[in-house]
C-alpha cells in the first residue's frame, strides 16, 4: 500500500482513507485493517470523487481544511472528505432534501467534523454564516450547475482556495451529446476560473466529467 495523495491511500488495487472513527462504518463501506491501522475502502462507482482520483487526478484536499459541500445528499462522499481533513478541519453540507439530511445527521454526530446545512444551493445568502472555504465541491444535478458554484464561490471561496465541479451532462440537457454539454460549461467557468484538470468519469460514472478549478485574481 502507498499514500497517492494527501490522507488517501492506494491498498491493493482500492483507494482508502484513514477511518477518522475507529470501528465505525458511516455506510456499507469495506473496512481493511492494515498494520493496525483501519482504512475504508472508497468506491468510485459511488462517488464521482472517487472516480476522478481512480482516472488520476489530484483532488485539492488536504487535512485542516473547511469544505464548503453543496449537493451532499446522505453524506458519502463527504464522509471520506472527512477522513481526509481530520478533526482540525470541518465540511460544511450543504443539501435540500429533508430526508437526505436526516440520513446524514447520525453519520456526522458520529465523526464531528461535518456540519448538515439545510439549504437551497441556489441561495447561498441563506447559510452566509458558513466560513470561507479552502475548498467549494458542487454535486448538484441541475441544469444550472456551474451557475451555482459561481455564485457560492464567490461568497465563499478563498482567494487561494479551489473549486470541483462534477458535471452531470444528462442533468444539463438528456437530448445532447455529453461532450458538447462539457464544452458549453466550461466556457461558462472559464470567464471566473482556470482549468487545473479535468477528466470524464466514464464508464465508473457516466456522462460525467469532473473539474477541478482555481479562482481568477
Amino acid at each position: 500500500m502507498n499514500e497517492i495523495f494527501p490522507g488517501i491511500w492506494k491498498i491493493d488495487d482500492k483507494i482508502a482513507t484513514k477511518n477518522l472513527v475507529l470501528g465505525f462504518r458511516s455506510y456499507t463501506e469495506e473496512l481493511i485493517s492494515v498494520a493496525g491501522t483501519e482504512y475504508r475502502i472508497w468506491d468510485p462507482t459511488r462517488s464521482k470523487a472517487a472516480a476522478g482520483i481512480v482516472k488520476g487526478m489530484a483532488m485539492p484536499i488536504k487535512p485542516g481544511m473547511t469544505v464548503l459541500y453543496l449537493g451532499a445528499a446522505q453524506g458519502y462522499t463527504p464522509s471520506f472528505f472527512s477522513d481526509i481533513i481530520g478533526k482540525n478541519g470541518v465540511i460544511y453540507a450543504v443539501e435540500i432534501s429533508e430526508r437526505a439530511v436526516r440520513d446524514l445527521q447520525p453519520v456526522a454526530e458520529k465523526r464531528g467534523n461535518i456540519v448538515p446545512v439545510l439549504a437551497d444551493a441556489r441561495k447561498p445568502q441563506d447559510y452566509e454564516w458558513v466560513e470561507m472555504s479552502d475548498l467549494v465541491y458542487q454535486d448538484v444535478a441541475t441544469s444550472d450547475q456551474s451557475e451555482i458554484l459561481i455564485r457560492n464561490c464567490r461568497q465563499f471561496l478563498k482567494s487561494s482556495g479551489f473549486a470541483v465541479i462534477a458535471i452531470k451532462s444528462r442533468s444539463i440537457d438528456v437530448t445532447r451529446e455529453p461532450k458538447e454539454i462539457y464544452r458549453q460549461e466550461i466556457e461558462k467557468l472559464e470567464k471566473h476560473f482556470r482549468i487545473v484538470d479535468k477528466q470524464e468519469l466514464d464508464p465508473m460514472e457516466k456522462d460525467h466529467m469532473l473539474i477541478v478549478l482555481s479562482p481568477r485574481a
